[in-house]
């Protein structure tokens, strides 16, 4: 009887069990991948948006039914003239042949929540990209489809319906992000030594303590100006330098410092000081720098055969004798960097010599930076007020434009 009792206790615990495992199956939520979800028709859609003179463009919409649970995502909003999204922005400035055009823009900013307000300057922008207009041919109005895509953790990414705006759009002349320059300073940079006082609007040309790093033609330029930079020139053995980052200047806590010739350099973000980069003898050195991933590299080079007593800029803007308008040497050991500012009150052309014609540099196609080649015609350069950098082992030239 008692075993009878005791059978009768296990099934009973075994169905309770079984129950509740199956309670727990029926209230655990599955995620779902729904096909879409609704951007809303804004109030004003039927209106024109005068994106001069608005602040921002509002667009709400609802979140995903992910199974009828709330899930954490991730939202970006996205804008075409066309309603074509083949092609975005980004795709179309990564191909390095230009050919390819670009029809619909990616909101850079991410939200978390069911709206956003959007600048209007972006949409702006981002239609002069696309549309290219001239200033002279500007519409009145223009169509703007917009649409929002949802993306979270365990489902593959959804896109929402698309949304018709009419706006006002107006020129907007495109310019590339100016280059952020870093600069070298060190026991043996420039002739001040060891100077850092500045900022990247406004940096120390005056005191010559520091020498920037030149931009390395053909190299890209992203939306922030970092870029590949490159130097080239004499570096005393076992004495210290380091590379000081746009945020660096007059802080000391940014930029390339430590390791030698052979590596080990680290990008000082503002905690302790890695030391100075050195080299283990002297001589002539090359150092290319990647300013986006904070990376460098440091090669030796063969020695160069004799040092400029002096170079000039001789052009339309002064006289085109050789020996005119003198550089200053930004170097007080094998110097071979020179500096000038330079005010041009319309367009002209300018070359750079030894105070010779027997030797001189000149390229007509690139401006305001690029590689000067002996013999090669004259620069080309734009009316405005420049810091002029010139470095005559590498013959890489950079007008940096006084604002």
């Amino acid at each position: 009887m008692k075993n009878i009792f005791k059978y009768s206790m296990l099934m009973v615990a075994a169905t309770m069990l079984l129950a509740s495992c199956s309670d727990d199956r029926d209230s655990n939520p599955t995620l779902k991948t729904p096909e879409s979800f609704v951007l809303n028709t804004p109030a004003y859609a039927s209106q024109a948006i005068d994106l001069l003179n608005s602040k921002t463009v509002n667009l709400t919409w609802s979140q995903p039914d992910y199974g009828g649970f709330p899930v954490a995502t991730s939202y970006t909003v996205e804008f075409s003239p066309n309603n074509d999204w083949s092609v975005s922005t980004v795709q179309a400035a990564a191909d390095e042949s230009g050919e390819t055009a670009p029809t619909y823009y990616i909101v850079e900013n991410s939200y978390t929540t069911c709206n956003a307000e959007i600048d209007a300057l972006t949409i702006a922008t981002a239609l002069q990209q696309i549309m290219k207009y001239e200033s002279e041919n500007m519409p009145v109005d223009q169509k703007l489809y917009a649409r929002v895509k949802a993306s979270t953790k365990g489902a593959p990414e959804i896109t929402s319906n698309v949304v018709e705006l009419l706006v006002k759009p107006y020129y907007i002349e495109l310019k590339p992000a100016p280059i952020q320059i870093w600069w070298l300073t060190g026991n043996f940079i420039a002739t001040n030594h060891w100077t850092n006082t500045g900022s990247q609007d406004n940096p120390p040309y005056g005191d010559m303590g520091m020498i920037p790093m030149y931009p390395q033609p053909g190299a890209d330029v992203d939306k922030d100006g970092n870029t590949i930079l490159e130097y080239s020139g004499w570096f005393v053995g076992g004495e210290g330098f380091k590379i000081i980052a746009p945020e660096g200047l007059s802080n000391w806590n940014y930029g390339m410092c430590g390791g030698d010739e052979t590596g080990g350099q680290t990008y000082r973000n503002g905690g302790d000081d890695p030391g100075d980069i050195k080299v283990s003898e002297s001589g002539y050195y090359r150092i290319v720098l990647n300013t986006a991933s904070k990376t460098m590299t440091m090669e030796k080079i063969e020695s160069i055969k004799g040092v400029f007593t002096g170079i000039y800029m001789p052009g339309t803007f002064v006289s085109w004798d050789a020996n005119t308008s003198p550089m200053t040497s930004l170097g007080s050991v094998e110097n071979h960097d020179w500096y000038a500012k330079m005010v041009c009150d319309a367009d002209g052309e300018v070359k750079f010599t030894n105070g010779t014609w027997d030797v001189n540099w000149g390229n007509p196609i690139d401006f305001p930076f690029g590689v000067g080649t002996q013999g090669a015609d004259n620069i080309k350069v734009k009316a405005g007020t420049y810091h002029v950098y010139f470095n005559d082992i590498s013959g890489i030239y950079n007008f940096i434009a006084v604002e």
